[in-house]
């Protein structure tokens, strides 16, 4: 290729990580890109795969009025994850080397198939007959030219019955599991409210927060489940898109909140925050605003727009910041409770807090790095037809967390935590002595 060989084989194998959740009938304008490679979306195919693409108000602009630029040299192609070393090779050898010429890329069309100006438009639909994960990319091998159009695709396999299927192969199921994750999570609530009202006298306001965690935690679900339904369906998520960015900020939020909260001890154990704590409050939340708008760009663009790779690692760099805040209150609340140990007697009820705290901060990491390392290992390993397998392994482990930390925070009048006999002190005291809860 005459154009960038370095950014393309850098576009070829960041194609390898990305991951799609959907891929919903998309209508898109390019203006004046002039991006010797753009990556649209990935898919799942099965046998009964098929691709539509659709451009329209085509125009090519070179700096150089009398070149023509060789329309066989701009067009689309799907290529596959087991391609790629081939075509990478294929650049290395040869920098002048257009993909569309590759034998390792599936073809659709070039720009030679387009209607002649002013309409400058095509549609083309193919079927794959080769089962696999692709990827759509528009390629433009003519150095120094921009390309504006208009831009409709549309991915799809058939189930048996003749009907179009919309999610990849890999995502087909994610429906049916969004749903039954949020009858688990309504269950949760109704149980979690039971056990709150025969225990209303020890109710503290964190346990209030708690309820709410989990109802938008139930409603993101059914928002998601519903979302991919529709897109499933028909390919276009009808508003319910909106409703599960929303209720997926709040259940973050809060999420992070109720963390930090109950890493603070705050409501059943102080009934205030001190300063530095409300400072990580402060970090955090913003941070989160910050992390969903980065969501939606992600989740409703895609890699073809020039900044999509930036938001991602927005996306990336403020969770961690966010991960790696959350932690401090439960080692502020630990290194605490070490030195009133020391002072004020009471070694049996210390003992019992920080256990629970220092258990607390382990459950937190293992859920931190469960559902970040994990499972992003998981995406990148599974076969496509399996991508479904992490987004299940990922909300068992939420949903594990949550049970855990319910259990280990819930109202009970008679806490094993914080209800202890005289007689175990000095037991406590020793215990104190020989473990320094260190981190």
């Amino acid at each position: 290729m005459t154009k960038s060989p370095l950014f393309v084989a850098l576009l070829l194998s960041a194609a390898t990580f990305i991951t799609l959740a959907s891929a919903e009938i998309k209508s898109l304008t390019i203006s004046d890109d002039d991006r010797p490679m753009i990556l649209f979306e990935k898919f799942g195919f099965t046998r009964s795969g098929h691709v539509s693409v659709s451009v329209s108000s085509v125009s090519v602009t070179s700096p150089s009025s009398t070149t023509i630029p060789d329309p066989s040299r701009l067009g689309f192609f799907l290529m596959s994850e087991e391609s790629l070393l081939q075509v990478l090779l294929e650049i290395q050898q040869n920098p002048s080397f257009c993909v569309l010429d590759s034998p390792y890329v599936l073809r659709l069309f070039t720009f030679h198939d387009l209607s002649p100006p002013p309409s400058s438009k095509y549609e083309h639909l193919s079927p794959v007959t080769s089962p696999n994960e692709y990827s759509l990319f528009f390629t433009n091998c003519v150095r120094d030219t921009k390309i504006s159009m208009k831009v409709r695709t549309e991915m799809y396999n058939l189930d048996p019955n003749g009907s179009k299927d919309y999610l990849p192969a890999g995502s087909t199921r994610l429906p049916g599991l969004y749903f039954l994750f949020f009858l688990g999570y309504l269950g949760f609530l109704g149980l979690w409210g039971y056990v709150c009202w025969i225990n209303k006298r020890v109710v503290h306001r964190i346990h209030v927060l708690m309820a709410a965690l989990l109802l938008m935690k139930a409603l993101n679900l059914i928002c998601a489940a519903e979302d991919k339904h529709y897109v499933k369906v028909t390919g276009t998520p009808h508003g319910w898109d909106v409703l599960f960015y929303i209720f997926q900020f709040i259940r973050v939020v809060l999420l992070f909140t109720v963390i930090v909260l109950i890493g603070t001890g705050w409501s059943f154990l102080k009934p205030f925050l001190q300063e530095k704590e409300k400072n990580v409050l402060m970090v955090v939340v913003p941070l989160q605003v910050l992390a969903n708008i980065a969501s939606i760009v992600i989740g409703e663009t895609g890699p073809f727009i020039k900044d999509w790779v930036t938001w991602n690692q927005v996306f990336l760099l403020v969770d961690i910041v966010c991960c790696c805040a959350i932690l401090f209150p439960i080692v502020w609340s630990i290194r605490s409770l070490r030195e009133t140990s020391k002072t004020d007697g009471k070694a049996a009820r210390n003992l019992a807090k920080l256990t629970l705290f220092r258990q607390f901060y382990i459950v937190v990491i293992g859920y931190l790095y469960f559902t970040r390392i994990v499972v992003f290992a998981l995406k990148t390993i599974a076969a496509y037809k399996y991508l479904w397998v992490s987004n299940a392994a990922e909300e068992v482990a939420s949903l594990a967390f949550y049970m855990v930390m319910f259990y280990m925070f819930r109202p009970v009048e008679k806490n094993e935590y914080f209800v202890l006999d005289e007689e175990d002190e000095e037991a406590a005291e020793l215990a104190l002595k020989e473990d320094d809860f260190e981190l």
